[in-house]
């Protein structure tokens, strides 16, 4: 496996505070300044709503490679983001993100490895890894059989 990778995107103006982010073969996704903004759109995705997205995603995709590897069985995985932006030393940033995966697991005898695995998946996080926003991890480990 090489060492360098690139990931291409496009953001192209439509009109107004909205415009299309697209990649060659991928589906286009509107985009927009959020609404709490001047001129902001509700109802579309905004840069500060994919930044806490992208870290959410990584962690999903990072708890499956791991949980995988690891031979966890797990019934299903749900992860709510919350990303926190306010002033810092007069600049407006995303502080802090919040990220409370819910992992259901068939038995007891699992709970411990699945919370090493979540545990382990945010620390090892390339998205989490690369940005300066402390990411706070919540897990929930839920039993059904």
């Amino acid at each position: 496996m090489e060492n360098i990778f690139y990931y291409n995107t496009t953001v192209k103006w439509k009109q107004g505070r909205v415009g299309e982010l697209s990649e060659t073969g991928f589906p286009a996704v509107q985009v927009a300044t959020p609404p709490e903004f001047p001129k902001g759109v509700p109802n579309v995705w905004s840069p500060e709503h994919l930044f806490v997205a992208s870290a959410n995603i990584c962690l999903m995709t990072t708890f499956l490679a791991i949980a995988e590897n690891s031979k966890l069985s797990f019934k299903s995985f749900e992860c709510v983001g919350t990303g926190k932006l306010e002033k810092v030393d007069g600049i407006l940033m995303i502080s802090e993100i919040i990220l409370k995966p819910v992992i259901v697991i068939g038995s007891e005898s699992e709970k411990d490895k699945a919370l090493r695995i979540i545990e382990k998946s945010e620390k090892v996080c390339l998205i989490s890894n690369s940005m300066k926003t402390k990411v706070i991890l919540e897990p929930e480990i839920k039993i059904k059989s």
